[in-house]
């Protein structure tokens, strides 16, 4: 055989079997399977030995593996078997941190993994009150807000920060007490087949994706009390792009999908597509530029959402004075949503915020600001279903009194941010461009509110839309806008 010819066998070898690498039994480094044994020091003594010797798996089989924070090294994958679970530990001073506190950590590593059936369980609402414990007797400063330590002082489950090719597949992860996994600025993050059950305590986001390139969620299923899939921008000077959400479930007391809580930087190339929603507070999608980042050529297809407080929920705002946000090349599609009249979450844990009831239900928003208008937005083929039935008593403004809606450029983004709002089904606001076609509204009971209502809005197409409603008002109502077509 010529040497070019070996060579190319070779490198076809080890692009189809780049998992050779060996399996090492969690027991061979003393790690115990007891549930009460602290085995931080023996798991991260097999971790680096693993990583000095050229990388591999480390197994652990049936039973509860009692930790504190490991640190994952480059090519080293934790394996969780169907039966194991990594139990983190309920003593704080068992956690590291880096700006997060964490369970498993791992910066500026490549090709780490963690595999498996087993689980990930953070013990969360206990080590929160070890926490709460700690900081009343002035043994940890915390600011202390609300009467719950920080989300930073609260051990995540997972937080790597400037990695490249992560893997997370198969694993359970269960019971944080802050967040629940954290990819910072990390490029080609992998998460597929994972389940998220996490309702044990505040700010319990389901997965953070922050300022990350080249990622992919699929055929996961998360349940989480705050904001399910979550996309950030904590860097001015990055950009979370490239990212792909497929063939997901979710639930949250909160938001299903949002992006842009924390939008500093931007967002851009972003894909999501056949996910499932219900029993969510908050919207089903919730799109933010807020300070002074951008949102930019997004596109959701395949949305189903019931038992969902709001369905769409895009948002311009100004939470840093002079840094306005930018919003454009929005496509949503082939969306059903149903809204109901009551608390979409109400029986569980950590529910959403009851200061905001009662009051009439939220139209889907798309709201930018009257020097920041959100641009180029198609929604094709989406049906919302409302419960109708609002009341004018609670705060009623009318057709005449749009300038009275407030701009809370400020607010923390949330569709009901702009309290009581004259329509039931699509409220607009400082946009342009707008294409609608195949647009479908019901609206079960009468609402003294129109169903479309457009503010400050230039060259809006409205093509096929059909609305269902007790009433035979004229469905759409424009105020300051040009250029509006109804076919």
């Amino acid at each position: 055989m010529s040497l070019k010819k070996y060579v190319i066998l070779l490198l076809f070898f080890i692009s189809v079997f780049p998992a050779m690498a060996k399996d090492y039994r969690a027991s061979l480094f003393g790690i115990y399977s007891d549930g009460v044994t602290l085995n931080t020091r023996s798991i991260q003594y097999a971790i680096d030995y693993i990583h000095a010797n050229g990388g591999g798996r480390l197994v652990f089989f049936v039973g509860r593996y009692l930790t504190g924070s490991i640190h994952l090294k480059s090519n080293v994958t934790l394996h969780l078997e169907e039966g194991a679970v990594l139990v983190g530990s309920l003593n704080p001073w068992d956690y590291d941190r880096k700006v997060w506190t964490s369970l498993i950590f791992a910066h500026d590593q490549q090709q780490i993994a963690i595999t498996g059936k087993g689980i990930i369980d953070g013990q969360g609402r206990y080590i929160a009150r070890n926490i709460v414990d700690m900081i009343h007797k002035g043994l940890i400063k915390d600011a202390f807000r609300f009467d719950r330590p920080e989300a930073e002082c609260r051990p995540v489950l997972v937080y790597f920060k400037s990695c490249e090719n992560v893997k997370v597949t198969g694993v359970t992860l269960r019971n944080s007490s802050s967040w629940v996994q954290i990819y910072d600025q990390c490029r080609k993050v992998g998460l597929d087949s994972i389940v998220v059950d996490s309702k044990a305590y505040w700010n319990n986001d389901g997965i953070d994706i922050v300022d990350c390139d080249d990622v992919t969620i699929t055929n996961s299923f998360i349940d989480s009390d705050d904001d399910g899939i979550c996309l950030k921008s904590h860097d001015a000077g990055k950009v979370c792009q490239n990212i792909v959400v497929r063939n997901c479930t979710v639930r949250s007391s909160a938001n299903g999908i949002k992006f842009g809580t924390a939008s500093y930087g931007g967002f851009s190339n972003v894909k999501i597509s056949n996910v499932k929603v219900y029993d969510t507070y908050r919207s089903a999608v919730t799109l933010a530029a807020v300070d002074g980042g951008f949102v930019e050529n997004v596109w959701v297809d395949s949305v189903q959402a019931f038992n969902t407080g709001n369905a769409i929920f895009l948002r311009i705002g100004e939470r840093i004075k002079g840094k306005k946000g930018r919003m454009e090349n929005i496509h949503l599609s082939n969306m059903y949503v149903e809204v109901p009249a009551t608390k979409p979450d109400a029986g569980y844990e950590y529910e959403g915020p009851t200061e905001d009831m009662p009051r009439n239900i939220s139209p889907a928003g798309i709201t930018g600001m009257p020097d920041a208008l959100i641009s180029n937005v198609t929604l094709k083929n989406i049906e919302i279903r409302y419960p109708g039935g609002g009341n004018p008593m609670f705060a009623k403004v009318g057709l005449d009194e749009l300038d009275k809606v407030p701009e809370n450029p400020e607010f923390y983004p949330e569709f009901s941010m702009f309290d009581e709002l004259p329509a039931w089904g699509l409220y607009v606001r400082h946009v342009k461009d707008l294409k609608v076609e195949g647009l479908v509204l019901s609206c079960e009971k009468k609402d003294y509110r129109t169903a479309v209502v457009l503010d400050d809005v230039h060259g809006a197409a409205f093509t096929g839309t059909k609305v269902a409603k007790p009433d035979k008002r004229e469905w759409i109502y424009s105020y300051k806008s040009t250029g509006v077509v109804k076919k």
